[in-house]
């Protein structure tokens, strides 16, 4: 299934193309299958990455083509992620060689960034230049990034999906909130994590955008209160979130609704990274018809 072959060379050999490594070469053809989405993993040695290398290659109609990233460079990364056998495709940390390698095959490409919100413009930049689409998992991509992607796309007619979760259960979540939240006038979110970064998580933070869009109300009651211990509130219609942080605890979020005589709640558990193969792979199989940005997973679902 690989997309690329790739050799280690000497550098008085000749080949139609060289790609420099480190300080070995590689000898890179075209060998794929007709048909399949070429995916190129931008980012493949962090886990989300070397996980989705594996989703892309067990999943049908598509296969990995490429594999981008600043660390194990040279290293298969079938070896890297622990196949049984290597996927004869090298870690690579130059983005524009892996695509105009696989744009030669004139197959329909997409990349997935899972890299950094201070170089995702130019990622995508660079894909729409081959003629390739995007799938952005970059949490804390900021607004404007957003709105110059956009720009960028529609005047390529290229596709592009900025997912702030790929986690098709945390967009579930979301949409029971959004309805409940008609029902309820207080509201509050509780979300637990392992360690203290990005806090509060990308998540948390998304559900209380999406309830404070709503344009209601919440905890009327002590709206205005200073006291650190009741969370912060986001947005300006008094949505709170508690962050509780514990080693070894999943990554969790729960949003408590209640009324007169009762309490609702919500929740969902990431126990790890699995669980946003699913939505990747949708992701890959539904922007390859796009020809603009679309903002959250969610719009397909």
């Amino acid at each position: 299934m690989a997309a690329l072959s790739c050799r280690c060379i000497q550098p008085t050999h000749c080949p139609a193309q060289l790609v420099r490594v480190s300080r070995f070469y590689v000898s890179c053809s075209a060998q794929t299958s007709p048909g399949n989405i070429k995916v190129i993993i931008n980012g493949a040695a962090k886990e989300i990455g070397r996980a989705a290398v594996l989703a892309v290659t067990r999943a049908r109609g598509m296969e990995v083509a490429g594999a981008v990233d600043s660390h194990l460079i040279g290293h298969d990364i079938g070896t890297v992620c622990d196949m049984e056998e290597p996927l004869e495709i090298p870690i690579i940390n130059d983005l524009t060689m892996v695509l105009g390698s696989i744009s030669q095959s004139k197959e329909t490409g997409v990349v997935v960034d899972f890299t950094d919100p201070v170089t995702v413009y130019d990622n995508v930049k660079q894909a729409t230049a081959f003629g390739m689409r995007s799938v952005v998992y970059v949490p804390r991509i900021k607004p404007e990034t957003v709105s110059a992607l956009s720009a960028l796309c529609e005047k390529a007619s290229m596709g592009c999906l900025v997912a702030p979760t790929l986690s098709i259960g945390s967009i579930l979540l979301q949409q029971a909130a959004i309805s409940a939240s008609f029902h309820y006038r207080n509201v509050e979110i509780v979300e637990t994590k392992a360690t203290p970064n990005d806090l509060p998580s990308t998540d948390a933070s998304q559900i209380a955008s999406n309830l404070s869009n709503l344009g209601q109300l919440y905890n009327r009651e002590d709206i205005s209160t200073d006291v650190k211990a009741r969370g912060q509130v986001l947005g300006e219609d008094g949505v709170r979130v508690h962050s509780l942080v514990l080693p070894g605890l999943p990554s969790s979020t729960t949003v408590y609704f209640s009324g007169a005589g009762d309490v609702f709640s919500v929740k969902h558990d990431i126990t790890n990274v699995q669980c946003l193969m699913p939505g990747l792979i949708l992701a890959i199989r539904k922007v390859v018809r796009l020809k603009n940005l679309v903002y959250g997973l969610e719009k397909f679902l």
